[in-house]
């Protein structure tokens, strides 16, 4: 039997799709979906998106051909066991750009526009918080970007929409991309220092973590706003507390933190300049029918011994260890 352990859900079309292909969808019986070792020993392919897995997990996987990944980002797996044992990662890196992209600027307004507080207002019966509220125009404002990638690039595509000015940072893409978006290519000290708004699209690397630190957030405008779709680990959360608490940022918008959960009482749950959603940017209905669909046809291409696309570690696909004669 092919069997496809899912580590957490997926769309509906993703189950049917791998069944169709003769493959054996099963979630993962672990009640937090953190470790699966004890029952992927059987399984052929592997999906999973936020939660790891682990170097044990992967070397306790006897038959696995492929770790599916919902998403863009593969930090949660060990890609180095997995190319060394020659199972190929892939990813979904077109899936959720819109939802994320969105969700990015749906955070940027509940901020500005102080919805959660107005919420509560009405329902408190607060007639006077209409002259209290610090609404915030984003129309003509500066709008910065911290990552070029996919999404970073969609998301100033909808800010500009919105009448902002955009600026970006990324050593890493052409100046082609800016151009062609009406994105202005600036340095990360002259983007903290522009920016009304800035916003973090990063993946998570030795080179990212901790990127905004006191430092960085020392150099942003005073009053400026702060939202993260990205990874937790590139903001150093305790200089962000503090930069909330001192008032020097206005305001900021997370969808992620560095645990899976933020803990009962967590400084940031305490902060009313702070919204915060738990990891659902890339969420929607949409984006997970999209992840689904991509996820089964890339593990259905595997299982039948065709190179997939969105292959993470392409050194895999040459090594892996079902093919030829030389066994892993």
């Amino acid at each position: 039997m092919v069997e496809c352990l899912i580590v957490q859900p997926i769309h509906q079309i993703g189950h049917d799709i791998l069944r169709e292909a003769g493959i054996v969808p099963r979630m993962a019986r672990s009640a937090d979906m953190s470790d699966v070792t004890a029952e992927i020993e059987k399984a052929t392919a592997v999906a999973t998106r936020n939660a790891g897995l682990s170097t044990a997990a992967i070397l306790a996987a006897k038959n696995l051909k492929v770790i599916a990944v919902q998403g863009i980002g593969v930090d949660p797996v060990d890609v180095g066991t997995a190319t060394q044992r020659g199972i190929p990662v892939i990813n979904t890196p077109f899936a959720n750009v819109q939802s994320v992209a969105e969700h990015t600027i749906a955070l940027l307004l509940a901020l500005t526009k102080t919805i959660v507080a107005a919420d509560r207002a009405v329902r408190c019966r607060d007639k006077t918080y209409r002259y209290r509220a610090p609404l915030v125009e984003l129309a003509g404002k500066v709008f910065g970007v911290i990552g070029f990638g996919r999404i970073g690039q969609a998301t100033a595509a909808l800010a500009r929409q919105m009448g902002m000015r955009v600026i970006a940072f990324s050593p890493s893409r052409s100046s082609d991309v800016f151009e062609k978006l009406g994105v202005v290519r600036v340095t990360l000290d002259e983007l903290l220092s522009s920016s009304d708004f800035v916003s973090l699209h990063l993946p998570a690397t030795p080179t990212t973590e901790g990127l905004i630190g006191r430092k960085q957030i020392g150099q942003m405008k005073l009053g400026a706003y702060l939202v993260n779709t990205g990874r937790a680990s590139t903001i150093d959360e305790a200089a962000l507390i503090d930069g909330l608490s001192s008032g020097r940022i206005a305001g900021a918008g997370l969808d992620v933190f560095p645990e899976a959960s933020i803990r009962d009482g967590h400084p940031l749950t305490m902060l009313e300049n702070v919204i915060l959603t738990p990891h659902i940017a890339g969420s929607t209905v949409e984006a997970m029918e999209r992840a689904a669909r991509s996820l089964a046809a890339g593990i259905i291409a595997v299982v039948h011994d065709r190179k997939p696309d969105h292959l993470v570690n392409p050194q895999a696909w040459q090594d892996r260890w079902w093919a030829g004669s030389e066994c892993k």
